[in-house]
């Protein structure tokens, strides 16, 4: 899952890009309300965290400014201003959600949790299943015929995604998309060698094979 953070403070957006790179989301940050814009408008997100006090675009009018090109990324706003009328105008503008300075990290995390499972359409609110595969979205768990399941956080993030899409083909581009952040340089294997450890731990000594390869397209979770 791939989360935006428009942040100009430096140390809130390290905390922020730390926090959300270790619960298993690749994150793509920027200073600039500008640069976000082109970012957000570009490239798909499941999320963005937005602050209002932004360099050459504010975050009110970037958030209005994506909504009015059909843009539908959930946005979390992040201010330092607590009023009411601040989050009025805030989700008026087209946020989904406002969180004031300082805020903590565990909430924010769950915020985005939150906002990611609404835009995706999952009904259940805190866990995926696809067949005999389960996952904790907040215990960050994952569980094949009750079996646990040990998985770093990029290949939960690459199962993650093959869950929320069962029985569609991803290619190499859109796992990229999602699993890594922007900045990222591929390898000329890297997908191959994620699907690779993530297939040994979810298929091996299981049967049926849930991940496969569709040749010269990518990849799909069939589920039985």
């Amino acid at each position: 899952m791939r989360i935006l953070v428009v942040e100009d403070d430096p140390h809130i957006a390290d905390f922020v890009r730390q926090g959300l790179e270790e619960a298993g989301y690749a994150v793509d940050h920027t200073a600039d309300g500008e640069e976000g814009f082109r970012y957000a408008l570009n490239q798909p997100y499941d999320a963005a965290v937005v602050d209002l006090m932004l360099p050459r675009r504010g975050g009110l009018d970037l958030i209005q400014s994506l909504r009015q090109r059909g843009v539908s990324t959930p946005v979390l706003i992040l201010s330092a201003k607590r009023s009411v009328d601040e989050r009025v105008k805030g989700l008026q503008a087209g946020g989904d959600d406002y969180l004031t300075k300082p805020f903590a990290f565990a909430e924010l995390l769950a915020r985005v949790q939150a906002l990611i499972r609404r835009g995706s359409g999952t009904t259940e609110p805190t866990r995926l299943t696809a067949g005999p595969l389960a996952l904790d979205l907040l215990e960050r768990t994952a569980t094949r015929d009750g079996e646990a399941i040990d998985l770093r956080p990029r290949e939960f993030s690459l199962l993650e995604y093959l869950m929320r899409h069962p029985e569609q083909v991803t290619s190499k581009t859109m796992i990229l998309e999602h699993v890594w952040d922007f900045d990222f340089t591929p390898q000329t294997n890297v997908v191959e060698v994620l699907v690779h450890r993530l297939r040994s731990k979810v298929d091996e000594g299981f049967e049926p094979k849930l991940i496969h390869t569709v040749r010269g397209a990518g990849y799909v979770l069939r589920v039985p």
